[in-house]
């Protein structure tokens, strides 16, 4: 198991090198390393499964430490990467690859390697790094196809997300110095949690105030999301996909860790005004902007601007409840948007333009396309049996309970501006008479289907398979305090 836990981190740079010899072993390197992942992570969510809240594999000379949140995170991880990676596959084309194809495949790699870090490091330098690793990498992959927007795009991102990790370090600085003058000099997540540290609660308050502010601009929060829709919209779809599903998760996770500090040193209740000014001010935003949205592929990009608002908000509430639906919902909406934006480059490719005023009578004309689009739309708005109706229910469910019934009647009505806003643009996309080509995808526009209805049925598994994923929720809400 701990060598297993060792290996993850880095088995997207292995992998980059040994399978780069051949254009196939370039094509499939991200797909293996997403499978690896996914497959240390589902070891280890059996683990706490079988053993309990408690259980804890530590490795890395203590750098490395995976709880019941930090398997659950891999798990999605994997999950999440493997429907991008796989369901992103274009035609094979014949002959070894050529650099632009290796550069892509090895970034792909090394982003889901760095993600494997960060979730795994209860060092919260070590988490630092590994955030820092997924800008480095992202901004080269949104920038991949070398045009004025997307390049733009990708200078937007690093300057935007170097600013947020840059706070984040000085939030992480000064939490090293609060425990170096409270006698231990240490970022070990676990005993800056212990409550055994006497740390200085002013110190810690303006420390983690600052942790909270950097992760939140790498996880796309209000009002410091103004890079997401840019570098969404312009990256290839299966990259659109990673840093959706799972970058901003990972980047939210980094809070989670910062927040258990924090409520263990000041209470629960510094955070929580935090997060729940950001969660509203996002739903706030992305309701606003997904109204008068005219590009389907920036459309998604507020999509999750409005999901991790609804994060943030369940994080605020605290509580069992509201953090395992914070969890569930973290799985639910990684899983339908990257099949989201993978389908979204197939109608890219098959009709030459984002412009949703441009695509008509979809589900006539191309229903390979259409019927997997809607069906992801469908779970992302929250519609049953998919995971995101029951993890919407428990947050507002759980934020009621907490008193917070104010917040949760805005709550309320900013979902529903941001369903009709959502609701209509597809609509519109896809019904009507057939007003355009008809007939075969072009060879751009196909690829592997099998990902995106697994992901899709998994959706819909998770958010009815309350025992076994019910208990797993728990442990891991139970791992930052809750």
């Amino acid at each position: 198991m701990d060598v297993l836990l060792v290996l993850t981190p880095v088995v997207g740079l292995l992998l980059g090198v040994l399978t780069g010899a051949t254009g196939r072993g370039v094509r499939l390197a991200p797909v293996v390393t997403s499978l690896v992942v996914l497959g240390v992570g589902v070891v280890l969510v059996v683990h706490v499964a079988v053993e309990g809240h408690a259980a804890v594999v530590g490795a890395g000379g203590g750098l490395l430490r995976a709880d019941a949140l930090s398997a659950f995170m891999l798990a999605l991880v994997g999950a999440v990467g493997l429907t991008a990676t796989w369901g992103g596959l274009g035609p094979r084309r014949p002959g070894p690859a050529d650099a632009s194809a290796r550069r892509y495949a090895g970034l792909v790699c090394v982003f889901l390697a760095a993600m494997s870090l960060a979730v795994l490091a209860d060092n919260l330098g070590v988490l630092w790094i590994a955030v820092e690793a997924t800008t480095l990498a992202t901004a080269f992959l949104v920038g991949h196809h070398g045009t004025r927007r997307s390049l733009e795009a990708a200078w937007k991102y690093v300057v935007l997300g170097s600013v947020g990790v840059a706070i984040a370090l000085l939030g992480t600085v000064l939490l090293y110095a609060a425990a170096r003058t409270a006698g231990q000099a240490t970022l070990s997540w676990t005993v800056l949690t212990s409550g055994q540290l006497p740390l200085d609660p002013g110190l810690v308050k303006v420390a983690a105030g600052l942790a909270v502010l950097g992760f939140a601009t790498k996880a796309g929060l209000a009002p410091m999301h103004s890079w997401l829709p840019d570098a969404h919209s312009q990256a290839p779809a299966p990259v659109s996909g990673l840093m959706s599903g799972v970058l901003l998760a990972v980047a939210f996770s980094a809070i989670l860790r910062v927040q258990a500090v924090a409520d263990v040193v000041l209470g629960p209740s510094f955070v929580r005004g935090l997060l729940l000014t950001a969660g509203l001010a996002s739903l706030l935003v992305a309701a606003a902007l997904i109204l008068r949205q005219r590009d389907f592929k920036r459309l998604l990009a507020y999509s999750s601007i409005e999901h991790l608002g609804l994060l943030a908000v369940g994080a605020a509430i605290g509580g069992r409840l509201a953090v395992a639906a914070v969890l569930l919902h973290a799985l639910g909406h990684g899983l339908a948007k990257a099949s989201a934006f993978v389908m979204s480059g197939r109608i890219l490719a098959a009709e030459g333009t984002t412009t949703i005023a441009d695509v008509h009578g979809l589900l006539a004309r191309r229903p390979q396309l259409a019927v997997p689009y809607v069906t992801a739309i469908a779970a992302l708005l929250g519609f049953p049996p998919f995971a995101l109706f029951f993890s919407e229910v428990a947050i507002v469910l759980a934020g009621w309970q907490a008193g917070l019934g104010v917040a949760m009647g805005g709550v309320l009505v900013l979902l529903l501006v941001v369903f009709a806003g959502l609701a209509r643009a597809t609509a519109g996309m896809v019904l009507g008479p057939p007003d355009g080509p008809v007939g075969e995808l072009p060879p751009a526009a196909r690829g592997p289907m099998a990902p995106v209805w697994l992901a899709l049925a998994a959706t819909a598994a998770a958010g009815l398979l309350a025992v076994p994923l019910g208990g797993v929720l728990t442990a891991a809400a139970r791992a930052v305090g809750a």
